[in-house]
């Protein structure tokens, strides 16, 4: 007899089978749900509304309806959201395979649709499978390809977690109720997942999920590490920025963009030739770095945290207050949002954008110091934008022009 996959007896694995399936689609449930809601909560974090610098996704028209000026406060908060985000869609890895795996026969199931609900299902199940290996896959590469997408990596991906999300909410009304019904048994000899024929058993379903599971355990364990500094970071295996850090002293933690990659030349940095200009309601004013160290400087104990997971500890950085930048070109009181640009030449964000709330926090900064040091080039020198809980994109390095008001 000739077997083709649309044939139950095509897929003989005694490990496929509705209770296998239903476990490793309720962990999915919840982590593809903290997934996607992580996601649009970093989304909103770079403040796509407020500039079109910002905003990666130009047209997204109504799927930008949940959109909110971003919070400073807690200052790690974008640390611990993109942290959540970027390990626990590693961890998830195996799981999604795994269940992948588990349902392929259902790929070739013929006919197509003996139902509307039946072809609803498929239909789900086909964008679920395309869209959740597009999301992995170009989130992975992204993480450690650092901007293998440029200019398209933003779009992609935030139109690519709506559909799938979409096909997942579909799919998980359908199946939901049976997957419950199938996890209460603990033993199943029918289903159309069993196979008609099995082959003889090497691992038991048991066996199998303790290995999904001990999968995802090791990629937890090889790039959590990222997030922290010391010796977790060395955990970090599998992640671009864990190992030690890159250099010992006060300037020796992780760095995205290095001075060289975004073609910063020594000489445009020096005393003689670099200034700020900074323009406001009341005109413009230019700056010297020796200029910015005689104003009134201030300290704040913030991270840095990058949109692919890694974060540095807090760093104690000095300098001068963006609101009070912000007062000598005539913005007493209540400080605008405020155009930021960069003399950084490659890459992406040589322009960002930041709120008036995080213009007015008190711990937001032009710093010239961290750690008791002036700035190294790779980060920043002559001077750098912090700014709390904010994506590290945004904390624009080599600052040359700050523009307050309306944007």
């Amino acid at each position: 007899m000739t077997w083709s996959p649309s044939s139950p007896g095509f897929w003989r694995s005694p490990v496929r089978g509705p209770w296998f399936t239903s476990v490793l689609g309720v962990v999915l449930l919840g982590g593809i749900t903290v997934l996607f809601v992580t996601g649009l909560v970093s989304y909103a974090a770079y403040n796509p509304n407020l500039s079109p610098v910002n905003d990666k996704t130009p047209d997204k028209g109504l799927l930008g309806f949940y959109l909110f000026s971003w919070p400073t406060d807690p200052h790690w908060l974008y640390r611990l959201n993109q942290g959540v985000h970027v390990t626990l869609g590693v961890t998830l890895i195996p799981v999604l395979l795994a269940k992948l795996w588990s349902v392929v026969p259902k790929l070739f199931t013929l006919p197509p649709a003996r139902s509307l609900t039946h072809a609803l299902e498929r239909l789900s199940l086909l964008l679920l499978v395309g869209g959740g290996l597009f999301e992995f896959v170009t989130g992975v590469l992204n993480v450690q390809l650092d901007y293998v997408f440029p200019g398209s990596f933003y779009p992609l991906h935030f139109y690519g977690a709506w559909v799938f999300f979409a096909a997942f909410v579909a799919h998980a009304v359908l199946k939901t109720p049976a997957a419950l019904r199938n996890l209460r048994r603990l033993r199943e000899e029918q289903g159309e997942l069993v196979s008609p024929r099995p082959a003889a058993p090497t691992v038991s379903r048991r066996g199998a999920l303790w290995l999904v599971g001990g999968g995802s355990l090791l990629l937890f364990a090889t790039t959590a590490g990222q997030s922290f500094d010391g010796p977790l970071r060395r955990t970090a295996l599998l992640a671009p920025h864990g190992g030690p850090d890159p250099a010992d002293g006060p300037n020796g933690f992780q760095i995205n963009k290095t001075a060289a990659y975004a073609g910063i030349a020594a000489a445009e940095t020096s005393e003689d030739a670099w200034r700020l200009t900074v323009t406001g309601r009341t005109g413009t004013v230019r700056l010297s770095r020796g200029d910015l160290a005689r104003l009134p400087l201030h300290s704040s104990s913030l991270p840095i945290a990058c949109v692919e997971g890694w974060s540095t500890s807090d760093q104690w950085w000095r300098g001068v207050r963006l609101r009070d930048l912000a007062a000598l070109v005539g913005h007493d009181g209540d400080p605008p949002d405020v155009f930021v640009e960069s003399l950084q030449r490659h890459g992406s964000f040589r322009r960002a954008a930041l709120r008036a709330n995080q213009v007015a926090d008190p711990r937001s900064l032009l710093a010239l110091y961290v750690n008791g040091e002036d700035l190294s080039p790779d980060h920043g020198y002559p001077a750098r934008i912090i700014v709390p809980a904010a994506p590290g994109v945004l904390n624009t390095k080599w600052v040359a022009r700050l523009t307050f008001g309306d944007l």
